[in-house]
């Protein structure tokens, strides 16, 4: 049995040539897609044929095909290519003089509402800086900034830490969706405490918008029925519109094209009002320059949309670092 380090001595070369032969379905065109001649091209292949302890490849008059064990050095060959392409992209940003790569973490309300949009306002100004963008809870997206996991986090009302910095970011709030027959699509506003009893749609377990309706459910001594669970808002409206059942949604996530197949009430609750905060470390020390151009175009949004001017919370964004 052959040790895995005889099966190595192959390059990453040697199969780039071995899937351009492949593809071609002849040596001839496979080395010329490699600016080889075919003579150095068979003798790659008989190496790495060698190396494997298989043939990859079965001579016939018109071109060449792959044996069985070609197919399969063909299949993870091309996973493996792609992973290297995967890796380079990730450490590209370690390799620039200025860090030009973001972790943001947002809670669902935000990346279902107005994140998508920012993000495109930041990246006319900065299109060479790449953003990981995951969802996560609040209280989740608070451990991960502070333990320096994110770079910025999008989070509800209500939770902080004190090594945190906190900006207001945009202003929402829930309102409850009910089908135009159902008696409390009459109303103005309505308490959460009269919508308990009615069958809920609702996002998935898991979800921090499920989570929090049914801890608000439960300090009232009840229950949400939960009749139908779905991935997105858009889902939500349609089954409202059908009669399905009611649900609580961020007004922000709703679709204007959509408002007159269901009722929109405001909630009275004070907790239904939902202004999401930025949070970023408080660590001067550590300059991050295109996070913080990113927390100031986030925060440049919040006046776009008429919903106040920022606030003299002494915070700007430093100046772009020499070099």
């Amino acid at each position: 049995m052959l040790e895995l380090d005889e099966l190595m001595r192959y390059d990453i070369t040697d199969l780039k040539v071995f899937l351009a032969v492949v593809e071609a379905g002849n040596l001839s065109r496979g080395a010329e897609h490699c600016h080889l001649s075919p003579s150095s091209v068979s003798l790659r292949i008989k190496g790495l044929e060698d190396a494997l302890g298989a043939v990859l490849l079965i001579r016939r008059p018109h071109g060449v095909e792959p044996t069985p064990a070609g197919s399969l050095v063909v299949e993870h060959a091309y996973r493996c290519l792609a992973e290297l392409e995967q890796m380079h992209a990730s450490l590209l940003p370690h390799s620039q003089g200025v860090k030009n790569h973001i972790k943001l973490f947002a809670n669902s309300l935000s990346i279902n509402s107005y994140i998508p949009k920012d993000l495109v306002h930041f990246f006319k100004q900065y299109p060479s800086v790449r953003v990981s963008l995951t969802e996560h809870t609040s209280q989740e997206i608070v451990a991960a900034v502070n333990a320096g996991q994110a770079d910025v986090g999008i989070v509800a009302p209500g939770v902080t830490h004190p090594n945190l910095i906190f900006l207001p970011y945009h202003k929402d709030r829930l309102v409850l969706l009910a089908p135009l027959d159902n008696k409390l699509a009459k109303q103005g506003t309505v308490r959460f405490i009269e919508c308990v009893r009615e069958p809920f749609l609702s996002l998935p377990q898991g979800a921090s918008l499920h989570t929090f309706l049914m801890n608000h459910a439960a300090a009232l001594g009840s229950t949400l029925d939960i009749r139908v669970q779905v991935a997105g808002y858009h889902a939500i409206t349609l089954l409202v519109s059908s009669g399905a059942g009611v649900a609580i949604v961020p007004h922000s996530a709703l679709r204007r094209e959509s408002h007159n197949d269901f009722a929109v009430v405001a909630l009275s609750d004070p907790w239904a009002c939902r202004n999401l905060r930025i949070c970023i470390a408080n660590r001067p020390d550590e300059p991050h320059y295109f996070r913080d151009q990113l927390v100031t175009t986030l925060r440049s949004a919040l006046v776009t949309k008429g919903e106040g001017t920022q606030p003299d919370d002494g915070y700007s964004a430093p100046e772009m670092p020499d070099g």
